[in-house]
């Protein structure tokens, strides 16, 4: 059983084409699947006063005992940059934890 994922777009619809984008991240964190069971996926257009659309992505992972891990926020002006932002970091941050616990046992 892999991770679930839930995305919420916020001040815009959408696209399947960033829907793929963010399952094909999520295969990454597979590896992953005992330290985590489920990812939020939140994807936000800002818009500055010039008019100007930035994409803000928060990623939370949810852990088999139901806590959550906050991954920090990636803003970039390419929702599709920004989704494989947000992955980049929750990668680098499970195989951290993975190398701590390994280094504990």
């Amino acid at each position: 059983m892999g991770i679930g994922m839930q995305i919420v777009y916020l001040g815009f619809c959408g696209t399947s084409q960033l829907e793929a984008e963010a399952a094909s991240q999520l295969v990454r964190l597979n590896r992953f699947c005992a330290l985590v069971r489920n990812c939020h996926l939140a994807i936000e257009a800002v818009r500055s006063q010039a008019g100007s659309v930035t994409y803000d992505v928060r990623l939370d992972l949810i852990t088999p005992a139901h806590d959550l891990w906050p991954i920090g926020h990636c803003a970039k002006v390419n929702p599709e940059e920004a989704v494989r932002c947000a992955f980049d970091a929750a990668e680098q941050w499970l195989q951290a934890a993975t190398d701590i616990d390994r280094r504990q046992h």
